[in-house]
């Protein structure tokens, strides 16, 4: 192959990527929150996830963006595991539907219909009105372009027809399946998207470069390495991904695996040749192709829908929880307590109180990252920031589903004072990453305070540390003692807000800080005081309509005074 064909071809197959991102993009942006809907209403039922993720894949025409659309739904504790998995057994089937997409060029002269689609699409995208023709403009232009590519891979691959040794190369994956098990798996993971490596096969087999048997052991290999991209991207992100994407590895490798059984044996190829009538050709080899791509993901869904539950068990044995793991999904608001609402209430008590615990500990450590300027004690702030952001959408929904039902008139009373708690624990939680803003600057412009102006801070940051303990212990248990203390402790915070703002004036008319810093400084110091504003709502709603028995459940992430160093 010489350069200029090279050329071609990787010219080719980057406008068939372009077009690709382009249309996908395009369609999420039409189907918009319609498709996330979707996803969280129709995956109770195991086959009712695997259609939804068959159809929204087709429709996105990205089993990709499927995935990593579902592992926002179980990090966000929106899906169970167990119906991810549906949706990534789902997702599968619909990528298949590319290699029938590529199929149709056997029979049309793409290039005729590409470049009006692109000029069609790009006039759509750009003088249309209406927000939802600009993206099907955008559909449109994606379409044009990855046919065009499609073309350009064809003419490359042309030249090859009279290579002996592209021959045998390729003639060999039909003598030595593992070979071409292999070669599938590379391409996909060079490539990065398992339709492109099957569009290159189909463009092959078109061009009679590899037969239909030796394009068996390619697609096989291209479904598993698809699910190494998986694992890649899931690298260093939360553990409900890293378990999604190791059950989508293991179906797809067990698969995989069976199923070579029937290609050494040649059962497969001829279960294909047997479902379609008539020789293979030029013309329908790619149909061929597209088909036992369709039938290897079916049949490996349909062996997997019973053992559904073996996935998910396999997936959390291989990833288990690592030390210092922060579960956002709730872990008290069960559903079908909603028609006990006494236990239902109690149940979204605990719920708060644990969320009081992640908010705590996120202010916690953003305050001595801050106070150390190390930036590396920081990471889990946005972690527990996510899952106080969740519960706080979590409690609320449960306790408006709670309003609904037959309630006393002390659970009357006290549902709105839960929801008000909910959203002040939320924004204690908010002014954490506000303070990891303000470390951000003060380690990138190297500001330093005084001493006294630290010793200040630390005096500050002791008291409010100690009221977020007493307010935490006065939810836990309902103890309004400590909600009082809790009361007496904001008038001190207030005191140690005017006093620091004193001390920073007199040091900047003295020349001891530097202008900037105090900035900074006085940031800090208002956080600190916001912070104990709605630690006090926290404890007013205790004292006035928190009636419960509390301190029951004990909290995985909260555990007495441990948590807030």
């Amino acid at each position: 192959m010489n350069a200029g064909l090279v050329l071609t071809l990787i010219g080719g197959l980057g406008l068939f990527f372009y077009g690709m991102k382009i249309m996908s993009d395009g369609l999420k942006k039409i189907a918009g929150e319609r498709l996330k809907h979707i996803l969280s209403m129709m995956t109770k039922v195991p086959v009712l996830g695997i259609l939804t993720g068959a159809a929204v894949t087709c429709f996105i025409q990205s089993s990709s963006a499927t995935t990593v659309m579902v592992v926002g739904f179980v990090n966000a504790g929106l899906l169970a595991l167990k119906q991810a998995i549906t949706v990534v057994m789902g997702a599968n089937i619909g990528t298949t539907f590319t290699a029938w997409l590529v199929s149709s060029m056997s029979v049309f002269k793409v290039s005729q219909y590409a470049l009006p689609l692109v000029g069609v699409g790009f006039a759509m995208s750009s003088f249309a009105k209406t927000k939802n023709a600009k993206f099907w403009g955008q559909v449109l232009m994606g379409f044009g372009i990855l046919f065009l590519g499609l073309d350009y891979m064809k003419d490359a691959f042309v030249p090859l027809r009279k290579s002996q040794h592209v021959k045998d190369m390729f003639l060999a994956f039909s003598d030595n399946p593992l070979l071409g098990v292999l070669v599938g798996m590379v391409f996909t993971v060079l490539l990065q998207s398992s339709s492109a490596t099957i569009a290159i096969v189909q463009i092959m087999a078109f061009n009679g470069l590899i037969s239909f048997p030796a394009a068996i052991p390619i697609i096989i290999g291209d479904n598993i390495g698809t699910t190494i991209t998986a694992q890649l991207a899931a690298m260093g992100t939360t553990l409900p991904a890293r378990r999604a994407a190791m059950s989508h590895t293991l179906f797809n490798v067990i698969g995989a695996t069976y199923m070579l059984v029937f290609v050494y044996t040649g059962w497969f190829a001829k279960g294909i040749e047997f479902m379609i009538p008539g020789k293979i050709t030029s013309i329908n080899v790619m149909f061929y192709i597209a088909v036992a791509h369709s039938c290897f993901n079916v049949i490996n869904t349909v062996v997997f829908l019973p053992f559904i539950g073996f996935l998910e068990k396999a997936s959390i044995f291989l990833v288990p929880k690592t030390k210092g793991y922060i579960d956002r999904g709730p872990q008290y608001l069960e559903k079908h307590l909603l028609d006990t609402p006494p236990i239902a209430m109690e149940q979204a008590r605990h719920e708060t109180v644990r969320m009081m615990g992640m908010a705590c500990k996120s202010v916690s450590t953003s305050v001595n990252g801050f106070m150390s300027s190390d930036m590396s004690v920081l990471k889990p702030v946005s972690e527990l920031e996510d899952a106080v952001d969740n519960l706080q959408s979590e409690i609320t929904q449960y306790l408006v589903d709670l309003a609904q039902r037959n309630l006393s008139e002390e659970e009357s009373e006290e549902l709105p004072v839960l929801i008000h708690s909910v959203n002040d624990i939320e924004r204690i939680g908010d002014h954490s990453e506000n303070i990891i803003e303000l470390t951000e600057r003060k380690i990138e412009k190297k500001f330093s305070f005084s001493d006294d102006a630290n010793n200040e801070l630390n005096s500050m940051w002791d008291e409010l540390n100690s009221m977020m303990i007493e307010t935490e212990e006065a939810l836990k248990n309902n103890d309004q003692e400590t909600a009082k203390s809790v009361l007496e402790r904001e008038e001190k915070i207030n005191q140690f807000q005017v006093a620091l703002k004193k001390g920073h004036v007199a040091r900047l008319n003295r020349g001891d800080c530097d202008v900037r810093a105090g900035i900074v400084f006085m940031d800090l110091v208002d956080n600190l005081e916001k912070i104990g504003d709605h630690l006090t709502n926290v404890a007013e709603g205790v004292m006035g309509g928190m009636r419960w028995r509390g301190g029951e459940n004990e909290d995985p992430v909260s555990d007495g005074q441990e948590q807030h160093p």
